[in-house]
């Protein structure tokens, strides 16, 4: 079997280097990988210019941040602290996007002002948004991008649909006469449209919705000089999952966007927002197996592991399916999800759970939380467990502070081999820091 594992260039050696340095749970992420998924990115076909941007939120690193904007990437901030964080990373303010179901006052509106006017960029989500920010915006003549809702989505799970009437991201179709009247009203240009309809989908719906966006930037926004899609390109993380061809799909909303011109003389800019797409694959979670059960001749084994649902959560949440290695202490890779040979089903079914007091702390979930074994090798305490597809939505989503576990620290193999830490572990400490005793 071979040393390294599936995506990137990490290897059983550094997974092993980096568990004797840090301890684990830990994240680790491959410098490399993010580059090159960046590049495919900005490679995307276009047909008047591209300008990407990437979903923060997907993971907030001050350093997985900085790498990405090196790469030409701008960012989409799913909260006005999301922007003030990229911007403390020594993002420019040109750069961001600010996309939100916030409806900021006070001090946090004159924040969003003095960042706005500074050049970052304000996506209107709902009438009160642009009621709220109107005047001002009129005042410092700064147009404004609106996100739509469609009434219809699509991804990977419910939910993470972001387009149907279960969710409510968006000025909603029913709503757009009146925003686009207020808009009117008051002398705001919406220079941009975006419309986001989940993570994850068919990337047929994603074609769908570059027909849908379309028609709404030729029917609605004149004033409009750019398209923005949204993210949620599919990822595959599993052997049997297949990703989005973000070349075909560039070329398709290219061939869309010559036909506008054709038709109207217009050349809009487009734009995308991945943030899965740059950094699922990018990342493991190395985790250590402290002990082996099992639960009788009909059961199942159980091999736990330091690290569960604290660090990630998306299998609890979603029914998310990641790929699982073991990796001996020595850096021998036992098994591999892409590399099964040698194990054997009526041998090798394993559990794979962590140590919170919490029955749906396994990393092997189905989407009703129902365990379901997987083809794993044995292990024993001390071998590590390896959680591929953890770049993103794991470090940044996960609940680290259940049983007071503590939030694990954060690794970046870097292009020459080193390993660098980008977050430090937390100390119990940090944990409790603002916590406060009864007065008497």
């Amino acid at each position: 079997m071979a040393d390294r594992l599936h995506f990137g260039g990490v290897s059983g050696r550094t997974v092993v280097g980096a568990a004797s340095r840090f301890g684990t749970p830990l994240y680790l992420y491959d410098e490399a990988f993010i580059r090159e998924k960046c590049r495919e990115i900005s490679g995307m076909p276009n047909a008047f210019g591209l300008e990407p941007r990437y979903a923060m939120k997907a993971n907030s690193g001050r350093a997985v941040l900085q790498l990405i904007h090196s790469e030409g990437l701008g960012i989409d901030a799913s909260s006005l602290n999301e922007a003030r964080r990229a911007h403390a990373a020594g993002i420019p303010l040109g750069s961001i996007m600010l996309t939100t179901q916030e409806v900021p006052r006070g001090a946090d509106r004159a924040d969003l002002e003095r960042m706005m006017a500074a050049g970052m960029r304000y996506n209107v989500c709902s009438l009160l948004q642009l009621e709220l920010v109107a005047d001002f915006a009129a005042r410092k003549k700064l147009p404004l991008s609106i996100r739509i809702h469609p009434g219809q989505g699509a991804g990977e799970s419910a939910t993470r649909n972001t387009g149907d009437k279960y969710s409510c991201f968006g000025v909603h179709l029913a709503d757009l006469p009146g925003a686009l009247s207020m808009a009117g009203d008051r002398g705001i240009v919406f220079d941009a449209v975006h419309v986001h309809i989940g993570s994850g989908g068919d990337p047929e719906k994603w074609r769908e919705n570059v027909d849908r966006e379309i028609a709404f930037l030729e029917e609605h926004l004149p004033q409009a000089e750019r398209i923005n899609f949204g993210g949620g390109l599919r990822t595959a993380r599993m052997p049997d999952e297949t990703s989005a061809d973000v070349g075909a799909l560039g070329a398709y909303a290219k061939r869309r966007l010559e036909e506008l011109h054709t038709r109207t003389g217009r050349k809009i800019v487009m734009e995308v927002e991945p943030g899965t797409y740059v950094m699922a694959n990018a990342g493991y979670l190395v985790t250590t197996v402290i002990d082996v059960k099992a639960t009788g001749p009909d059961g199942f084994q159980f091999l736990v592991c330091d690290g569960g649902m604290e660090v990630n959560a998306r299998p609890l949440l979603y029914g998310s399916r990641h790929p699982f290695y073991v990796v001996r202490k020595d850096g021998t890779v036992a098994s591999s999800e892409f590399d099964s040979g040698g194990l054997d089903r009526a041998r090798d079914l394993r559990v794979v759970v962590g140590r919170c007091c919490e029955s749906g702390d396994s990393q092997s979930l189905d989407e009703e939380g129902h365990i379901v074994p997987r083809l794993i090798a044995e292990a024993s305490a001390g071998d590590f467990l390896v959680v591929g597809g953890c770049g993103a939505y794991c470090s940044s989503m996960t609940p680290f502070a259940y049983n007071s576990h503590t939030q694990a620290p954060e690794l970046l193999l870097r292009l020459d081999g080193r390993l660098d830490a980008i977050r430090r572990p937390q100390t119990l400490r940090q944990m409790t820091a603002n916590e406060e005793g009864l007065r008497n």
